[in-house]
């Protein structure tokens, strides 16, 4: 078993709020991030990265229009704010040896060379790393779920209730 614990599972499934409750927990111990729906009138327009030290900013949205920029979907992911906002989030939490917070390794993250070489540098460091990974295959995602010291865990309706007192004692068993 590694230092990292992945959590995977249908889109919508509670991914995100396991990692909200299980950070809610930890305190000052945790470093990194999470995302956010930017929900508005018909539905999901974007999602905002939020770092745990209270940085925010918008990583994907409808009206994200440059050319340049990728898409996933219908949005335009701002790969800059990603960059400036949650990778450095990252490098943070890997300097002052916190727990790694990464929510989520998903496509429009994987846009980010940046990102992929934060992320895999976090996993190989000596700290541990949390995060939610896209479950459908992926080229990039892929090498992350191979990697020996990633353990992975299939969040669905039945396994959901209980993942969050799972998460901490695996966290405290592997700290």
């Amino acid at each position: 078993m590694g230092k990292t614990l992945l959590l995977t599972g249908q889109p919508g499934i509670g991914k995100t709020t396991i990692i909200r409750n299980v950070v809610a927990q930890l305190g000052k111990k945790a470093g990194g991030f999470y995302t956010a729906e930017i929900v508005g009138p018909g539905g999901r327009k974007g999602f905002r990265l939020i770092t745990l030290d209270g940085k925010e900013t918008t990583i994907a949205h409808v009206d994200l229009r440059d050319p340049k920029a990728p898409r996933v979907g219908r949005y335009g992911v701002d790969v800059a704010a990603l960059e400036r906002v949650g990778v450095a989030a990252l490098r943070r939490a890997i300097q002052e040896k916190k727990l790694v917070v990464v929510d989520e390794i998903g496509t429009m993250e994987l846009y980010s060379r940046a990102f992929c070489d934060t992320v895999m540098q976090a996993i190989l460091g000596t700290t541990p790393v949390l995060g939610t990974i896209m479950r459908y295959p992926h080229p990039e995602s892929d090498v992350f779920k191979t990697l020996a010291q990633v353990t992975i865990w299939e969040v669905n309706r039945t396994t959901r209730q209980d993942l969050v007192e799972k998460v901490i004692a695996w966290l405290n068993k592997n700290t």
